[in-house]
């Protein structure tokens, strides 16, 4: 039994989990002090983000030269954060764990990225973007925070396109947009079904120049496994050399985590299977607070599960939902081929529910009314989990070829993996984990709770709230790397230098790597790593998935702790640290998600309301849409890692610019 079970098991409390604390399923969480965002400007919300960057120290190119900065991660966010870095003039040292930064999983981003720059002419503005990133995050992200990334996606275009990134374009030779779910203007920037691999690659080819110029030292197949911490200040980072298997100690004057989410928490999830939680939660256990971890989000438009040993999920892009119409047969139990059901006999319902937004409303509500159709038996395909998107007027509209340019590669994706030809017969999608709008709680200058360590892109708590507007990943991940923390980061080294770093907490660091290595190999139980971690995605996706309930969190929160102990009892992981151990990396990755498991269920037990992506079927409306609860919960749940159980600080989340009010899409 873990030392936290262990003590939690030894005290008594009530089951209040919404006062001073509680007992969730065995373990316990306290309330702390509130916590505030000290870092943002006051004064009209313009002019917060211009007003941060004049009070910013700056660092001459000089003393730049004498500092290092450590990145970890390579996606958009890592990658362009190392990039801007290393072109300043600071020492970066930049980690991966795939073979080339340019595997990061940024690249499966296919739909687009938003910008306010209003070519359309239709309405847009650097304010429109900002309301509809509030709105749709369900009213629970930071204005400033918001705004300042509306205000900064004019710039990431032009960036992008200064680095050679081919977006589409219209007849005219200007760039193209489409519309996404949750607006209604067309701010989305797109190229073709591939602009997170455009974008990535403009991102690597400037990282590239910095490797070139020395700037930048790159470590692939490197993996982060826990953090530095000395005289209170995040100093460097323990890896692991993937391929010799060798523990490494790198040391800086400030750490960037750029490391992505943490949806494989469920096993089964759109992301590419490396993807972890390792990092931020190390991070996190040495003191950096985690925020909202039971905000995930379910993406709308992926090919539904096709068998029980499957290890990942394909996203179908939300940009198809600009063509593609929705919908299901009208009568339950209709398995006939969609050709044979007649236009009278079908239910667009996405179109029927919400006239003014159709099929373009934001991915947590899609995903609601998917699943709500499927439960009432008119889902299609095997096991009735699925509905259609068709493409059947879009291409009598405009033409197969027109289409084709749009959407071909996905169309081609679609059907190798289907073995279905969407051009003739409608796709088959249905709802999965995708991306998380929780991670390591930041200020407005992205740096958590543990001075020194920045956190940007999916691995901060972000700027989303309770749910992300589709095309806002890369944009979030670019405005980070390229243009915001460039300069919080200097404000901070500025005040440098702070000092030799304790060999003490560096031998301390090592040492727990070292042991929980040596913990796991010497288990030698009879279970894979991977089945503990399909049956742990399972409970989370039965039990704190699309829907939550008390009695279904209840429930998780007594197994997971159990299923844990039985990991630590039983598990198998086979060959030697020395050396390329798949099977230990795995394992590793997955004890960690076992303790994120456990917090992502307190945090959803303890907000009794529902709001975007975190759905309590107790709390919802006459027509079954999230029904918040601002008065008790117009916050940000910022989680303190403590072994007798977590510690809650709430920060108060307050609305000057846009008015708190039940979303509609009708």
């Amino acid at each position: 039994m873990s030392k936290r079970n262990e003590r939690a098991g030894e005290q008594s409390t009530s089951a209040d989990v919404t006062g001073e604390g509680g007992r969730v399923g065995g373990v316990f969480y306290t309330e702390g002090e509130p916590i505030r965002d000290t870092k943002a400007p006051e004064g009209p919300i313009e002019d917060r983000w211009e007003k941060r960057k004049f009070s910013a120290k700056l660092v001459n190119p000089a003393n730049k030269r004498k500092l290092h900065v450590i990145v970890v991660g390579t996606g958009l966010a890592g990658g362009s954060a190392a990039a801007t870095l290393g072109e300043l003039g600071y020492n970066v040292t930049s980690f991966c764990y795939q073979d080339s930064p340019r595997r990061a999983h940024s690249i499966a981003a296919q739909g687009g990225i938003n910008a306010a720059k209003n070519y359309r002419g239709d309405g847009d503005s650097i304010y429109r973007l900002f309301y509809d990133t509030v709105k749709g995050g369900d009213f629970r992200a930071r204005e400033s925070n918001v705004y300042r990334l509306a205000q900064v996606s004019v710039n990431i275009i032009d960036q992008a396109v200064a680095q050679g990134v081919p977006f589409a374009r219209e007849y005219g030779g200007l760039l193209d947009t489409r519309s996404f779910g949750g607006a209604q203007v067309s701010r989305t920037f797109y190229a073709r079904g591939q602009t997170g691999q455009q974008l990535l690659l403009g991102a690597y080819q400037a990282l590239e120049r910095q490797i070139a110029a020395g700037t930048v030292k790159m470590h692939t197949r490197h993996e982060m496994l826990d953090l530095i911490v000395s005289d209170g200040r995040a100093r460097g980072v323990i890896v692991r050399d993937m391929v010799t298997g060798e523990i490494e100690r790198h040391l800086a004057d400030a750490v960037v985590l750029a490391t992505g989410g943490y949806g494989n928490v469920f096993f089964l999830s759109t992301n590419a299977k490396g993807c972890n939680t390792t990092a931020i939660w190390r991070a996190h256990r040495r003191g950096a607070y985690f925020g909202n971890p039971c905000y995930t989000q379910i993406h709308p438009t992926c090919i539904p599960v096709s068998g029980d040993y499957q290890s990942k999920l394909t996203l179908m892009s939300e940009s198809l939902r600009n063509d593609g119409r929705v919908w299901v047969p009208v009568k339950a139990g209709d398995t006939r081929p969609a050709a044979e059901i007649p236009e009278e006999e079908r239910d667009y319902y996405l179109e029927r529910i919400y006239p003014a937004f159709g099929n373009l409303v934001p991915r947590d509500i899609a995903s609601r009314a998917a699943k709500n159709v499927c439960d009432e038996g008119r889902g299609v395909g095997p096991g009735g989990l699925g509905v259609y998107l068709d493409f059947a007027d879009a291409i009598r509209r405009l033409g197969r070829d027109a289409v084709e340019k749009k959407y071909g590669n996905l169309f081609e994706m679609y059907e190798r993996i289907t073995g279905e030809d969407p051009y003739t017969q409608p796709m088959r999608i249905y709802p999965a984990v995708h991306y998380t709008m929780g991670g390591l709680w930041v200020d407005y200058d992205l740096q958590s709770t543990i001075p020194g360590l920045f956190v940007i892109g999916e691995a901060n708590f972000s700027d989303h709230g309770a749910n992300r507007l589709g095309a806002s990943a890369l944009m979030q991940g670019l405005a980070d790397g390229y243009f915001v923390l460039p300069t919080t980061i200097g404000d901070y080294l500025a005040n440098g230098p702070y000092g030799e770093v304790d060999e003490e907490a560096v031998a301390e660091a090592e040492t727990a790597v070292r042991s929980k290595i040596d913990k796991l190999l010497s288990v030698n139980g009879t279970r894979t790593a991977d089945s503990y971690h399909r049956e742990l995605g399972r409970l989370m996706w039965d039990y704190c998935g699309m829907e939550r309930t008390e009695e279904s969190l209840r429930k998780a929160l007594e197994r997971i702790p159990e299923l844990r102990e039985e990991f630590w009892e039983n598990v198998k992981v086979s060959g030697q640290a020395e050396e390329l151990n798949q099977a230990l990396e795995r394992a590793g990755r997955v004890a960690d998600f076992f303790d994120l498991a456990e917090l992502m269920c307190i945090d959803a037990l303890h907000r009794t309301e529902s709001c975007g992506g975190h759905f309590r079927a107790e709390s919802q409306d006459a027509d079954g849409e999230a029904l918040r609860d601002d008065e008790n919960f117009a916050y940000v749940a910022a989680w303190e890692y403590g072994e007798q159980g977590p510690i809650l600080h709430k920060e108060a989340l307050d609305y000057e610019y846009v008015k708190m009010s039940q979303r509609s899409y009708k």
